[in-house]
């Protein structure tokens, strides 16, 4: 037999109706199973339903799989974020505090998708759609620590509004990790995973001078009008 027919029956035994997301869904899948260490690149295609080497119609290697599955969990991540934060909505505190709610719901809900985003170990900077998506996912954050610094108290030092999204995305992270992610082994809380959060943020904020239950800045009220509608002095 030749080679040539071989070679036409292999891609016959191939085929598959949409490859490049049945190897996405197959590999999110081998995630949530064994973690995003825990599969080859042969395990994502078995899962499939395909040969092993047909996933190299779509991606380079086990990397770029696991890269594309990150870059679809940011994307969804951001769109969950921004909606949460609304543009700072009706208020800036209750707009971070969705925000935060938000973070901890998408670990718990996503955690393959999350799995794959912080602890896949693929270089993000090797794939500018990954890190494009990767960095308007914390630019939310960002946004919402630039509003949370212009409500600084007066007498009191604003601190840089990249290192606030920065600490308060790492406790958001790190609670999430250890305790928003439905893992029956974890620590158990006396209190909600957002409730420690909240709390941790508040902490955090007094610490930095914030009174408990800053709000945002008041406009000045107008001045009566004078004739002609001037302002009076």
């Amino acid at each position: 037999m030749s080679w040539r027919k071989e070679q036409s029956r292999a891609e016959r035994g191939y085929h598959h109706g949409n490859l490049k997301e049945a190897l996405l869904q197959a590999a999110l899948g081998l995630i949530a199973e064994k973690g995003p260490g825990g599969f080859t690149f042969a395990d994502a295609a078995r899962m499939a339903g395909v040969s092993p080497a047909a996933p190299y119609r779509h991606f380079r290697d086990r990397d770029e799989l696991l890269s594309s599955i990150a870059q679809r969990g940011f994307e969804q991540f951001e769109a969950e974020l921004a909606a949460a934060w609304d543009d700072g909505r009706p208020d800036t505190n209750s707009a971070f505090q969705r925000v935060g709610k938000a973070y901890l719901a998408f670990a718990r809900r996503e955690p393959a998708y999350y799995s794959a985003m912080f602890e896949s170990g693929v270089p993000i900077d090797r794939n500018p759609l990954l890190m494009a998506a990767s960095e308007r996912a914390f630019n939310v954050i960002r946004a919402a620590a630039e509003r949370l610094v212009a409500l600084t108290p007066p007498g009191v030092p604003r601190p840089p509004a990249l290192m606030m999204a920065l600490h308060i995305w790492s406790m958001a992270h790190g609670i999430a990790s250890l305790f928003s992610r439905g893992d029956g082994a974890r620590r158990k809380l006396p209190m909600a995973p957002e409730e420690l959060l909240e709390a941790g943020v508040l902490i955090y904020l007094r610490g930095l001078g914030f009174p408990a239950g800053s709000s945002e800045p008041k406009a000045p009220e107008p001045k009566p009008a004078g004739p002609w509608g001037a302002p009076r002095p």
